[in-house]
């Protein structure tokens, strides 16, 4: 991780926890806390966002007792597929409610932000990988299903890209269970779906033009001290033709899997 990628991990981790204290001055109910972890991969939606490498992460967040969450955090990615990127910036705040005692809801949005990230620094056209989606959650016990909605291009995808239009409105469906086991363990489960609105105008070598894939995961959580826990499992994420050799934006002959079946671990602690 680069010295600019850790000044603005400690920029995101600031400026949550003066908000966070912000909106904490206005309701003494609620609750403010904060994470750092270390993973051997940053896998999102069952892709790896740092080529396969480990990635530290940090964040923020307010809890109100009204239902209101907002929060920041950081990760390290890879610019072979950020052009530019060495780091994301996630923002976020929703609203929910319990439904007796076994149900709860929640909405909101979610931002993905990439400073200095950018097609036009691999020698492509300008476009922003931003991307804000709205979000919609129902939880009832230890399951909890979630429906994702993009409000902007999904991560840059567009003409840009070489794909046939731009790709407001992709979607990803998802489904978690967190189940305690006996103890401090936990075992965490998870499938989704990701569907985008566009397709490639042009079919890789493979014949395949549609981004659309699954995902699936299943890890175990083990909590070795009061803050600290260790998480370690197997994701999967299908469309092999698609995802199985993606290209470095900065060096066509660097291929490497992005999706298909790998294992990780991660250390996090909270305070």
């Amino acid at each position: 991780m680069s010295m600019k990628s850790r000044y603005a991990l400690v920029a995101v981790l600031a400026g949550g926890l003066l908000l966070a204290a912000s909106a904490q001055a206005e309701d003494n109910a609620g609750k403010l806390s904060g994470n750092l972890a270390l993973t051997s991969d940053y896998i999102f939606r069952g892709l790896s966002q740092g080529w396969g490498g480990p990635a530290i992460q940090g964040g923020v967040e307010y809890a109100g007792a009204s239902g209101f969450v907002g929060g920041a955090s950081g990760s390290s990615i890879s610019d072979r597929s950020y052009p530019g990127g060495s780091m994301e910036i996630d923002l976020y705040a929703s609203y929910g409610r319990p439904i007796g005692n076994d149900w709860s809801w929640r909405a909101g949005v979610y931002s993905y932000l990439y400073p200095g990230a950018n097609l036009d620094r691999a020698g492509l056209p300008s476009r922003s990988l931003t991307t804000v989606e709205a979000n919609m959650a129902l939880s009832w016990k230890i399951l909890t299903v979630k429906y994702n909605h993009s409000l902007t291009d999904y991560f840059g995808a567009d003409v840009e890209q070489g794909y046939r239009g731009d790709s407001k409105g992709s979607r990803y469906l998802q489904l978690d269970l967190d189940w305690p086991l006996a103890d401090a363990w936990s075992l965490l489960l998870h499938a989704g779906h990701t569907h985008y609105t566009t397709r490639l105008l042009t079919p890789l070598a493979g014949g395949e033009s549609s981004p659309d894939y699954s995902d699936v995961s299943a890890a175990l959580s083990y909590q070795f001290a009061p803050n600290w826990s260790v998480i370690g499992g197997v994701t999967h994420a299908d469309n092999a033709a698609f995802y199985g050799r993606a290209v470095n934006y900065h060096d066509a002959s660097d291929v490497r899997n992005v999706g298909g079946t790998r294992g990780f671990v991660t250390v996090q602690g909270t305070f």
